[in-house]
């Protein structure tokens, strides 16, 4: 089963940023995104699979976040408001302690921001296609770093600003970077 795309449009509908945040409440069970266009992206829970390496990746990125102090872990229940007007959920996510600081957002609405680093990883679920333009809208939207692991072909495309998008064939680890200084993220397991 595939992520389903609704347009309201037709039916003269426009959900506000507060509208959908009650929407994604009332509706916890269901993950939702809502894209630049105000289409409604219905998606379906992932298998246990998926699951499991989702929350591999969340934990490594956050115990080394716990050690380097300078930013946050975010988990696929996040929502992060783009400048381009949509709200999207990474896999996982992380975010610089001193633009959170300098924002002070509500922690109990969206990050009305673009993350810096973005974790996709495509489920049975997914077409690649649209994890790959989700990559490219927050690139355009301020992402430094990110990493789509594509279990299925053994791949990783590493999404870096203004660059070309890099593919690896069954790596190891990935390196973080100047973005995320020291960390080399085991893909064992994931992969």
């Amino acid at each position: 089963m595939l992520a389903i795309e609704l347009d309201l449009q037709p039916a003269d509908l426009e959900l506000s940023d507060e509208q959908f945040y009650h929407l994604c409440q009332g509706n916890r069970d269901l993950r939702l995104e809502r894209t630049a266009a105000g289409k409604l992206v219905i998606m379906p829970p992932t298998g246990w699979g998926t699951g499991n390496r989702n929350l591999r990746l969340g934990q490594r990125l956050g115990n080394w976040a716990d050690e380097d102090g300078t930013g946050i872990v975010f988990d696929s229940s996040t929502g992060f408001r783009l400048p381009n007007g949509a709200i999207r959920s990474p896999d996982v996510a992380w975010v610089r302690q001193d633009r959170l600081t300098v924002l002070n957002p509500d922690p109990n609405q969206f990050l009305p921001l673009c993350p810096d680093v973005v974790i996709e990883l495509r489920s049975a679920n997914d077409a690649l296609s649209s994890l790959q333009a989700k990559m490219q809208e927050y690139l355009v939207n301020g992402l430094q770093l990110g990493w789509l692991i594509n279990p299925q072909d053994q791949q990783v495309e590493i999404y870096r600003l203004d660059q070309e998008v890099e593919v690896l064939q069954d790596p190891d680890f990935l390196s973080g970077e100047a973005v995320l200084p020291n960390l080399q993220l085991s893909l064992a397991g994931i992969l």
